[in-house]
């Protein structure tokens, strides 16, 4: 596990900085310029190696994690960030997603974090998905009820509806038996299992709501077999912000890549939003090949690179030992 949250948080950041030169740009569009390395201005006019509220927002956590699990503590980073005191690359915020700002506001008026984040059916972009990552640190030795419980109250501060609370609970699931060391296909049968089972015996949703992702949990839906997610074609695959659409995609990427570098090219070359699909199949990339597989050149030019090692360091220290 040597190096493992270093992986998994560098892994985000990287793969947010890939993507954030090319945000919104079409599928089309980057099948005639394929992003192949660290870029330079474009959509956000930004230097190489800038990440965005992804990574802004995956880093604010970590940090929090360091001193011990605190709701409060968490949200008072991210509005912190959004004020632009914080874990930005260059110190402003240049990026942000609607329902994340909304959130933002309603701490910023001293409403309990767990009631921040939107809970109708149009809160389900995929702003708690994008940052969720340091938490696995935290809650990888606690039963599965305790993690789901965690996992809801830390997506809620932005993101509230079940949707996405399923979402960063899946997500975080497969990854945690990658940490464990577990070969990708087997950590997805198992990630598979583990969380069907759960929310067979857990009234935590409506059947409908389960339904939404059957392409990601489910071997049967009625009589008809599904066929596997990663054996979709790519237009099969949306890479929108709704957080269904990025959880499908960076899941989709990961299993049919074989390193790190091939993951997040694939996940950014998906086009739209390519900053969030890159961060989210980058975390779970830099844990399972490892930081010694994200390419030097890419992390020569990470923005704040010292910073975040540091922090790294830190979090390990804290949650790894």
């Amino acid at each position: 596990m040597e190096n493992i949250v270093k992986a998994g948080i560098f892994g985000v950041c990287i793969g947010d900085a890939l993507g954030v030169p090319v945000e919104f740009r079409s599928r089309e569009q980057l099948k005639r310029s394929p992003v192949t390395k660290m870029r330079a201005l474009g959509t956000h006019r930004q230097p190489a190696g800038t990440w965005s509220d992804d990574g802004s927002l995956t880093l604010c956590l970590a940090d929090s994690l360091c001193n011990g699990y605190y709701l409060e503590d968490m949200a008072l980073k991210f509005l912190q960030w959004y004020n632009a005191e914080i874990w930005t690359p260059h110190g402003h915020v240049f990026d942000i997603g609607i329902a994340t700002s909304q959130a933002i506001q309603r701490i910023s008026k001293g409403i309990s974090p767990t009631l921040c984040g939107g809970t109708s059916e149009f809160d389900n972009g995929n702003g708690s998905l994008m940052r969720i990552l340091p938490l696995l640190f935290y809650i990888k030795d606690f039963p599965i009820e305790k993690r789901f419980d965690i996992v809801k109250d830390v997506s809620s501060i932005t993101h509230g509806h079940i949707r996405s609370v399923l979402a960063c609970f899946i997500y975080l699931e497969f990854a945690l038996e990658i940490l464990k060391g577990k070969d990708k296909w087997e950590a997805y049968e198992v990630m598979q299992k583990t969380v069907r089972e759960f929310l067979d015996n857990n009234p935590i949703c409506s059947q409908e709501e389960m339904d939404k992702f059957h392409r990601i949990l489910e071997l049967r839906i009625g009589e008809y077999d599904l066929v596997p997610l990663h054996t979709l074609e790519e237009e099969e695959i949306s890479s929108s912000g709704y957080v269904l659409h990025s959880l499908e995609a960076s899941l989709w990427c990961f299993l049919n890549s074989d390193s790190y570098s091939e993951a997040v090219l694939k996940a950014v070359n998906l086009g739209e939003d390519t900053d969030t699909t890159g961060a989210i199949t980058g975390g779970i990339a830099g844990i399972y090949y490892g930081v010694e597989d994200i390419p030097e050149e890419w992390v020569s030019v990470l923005a704040r690179k010292e910073d975040i090692e540091e922090l790294c360091i830190i979090l390990d220290r804290k949650l790894m030992k």
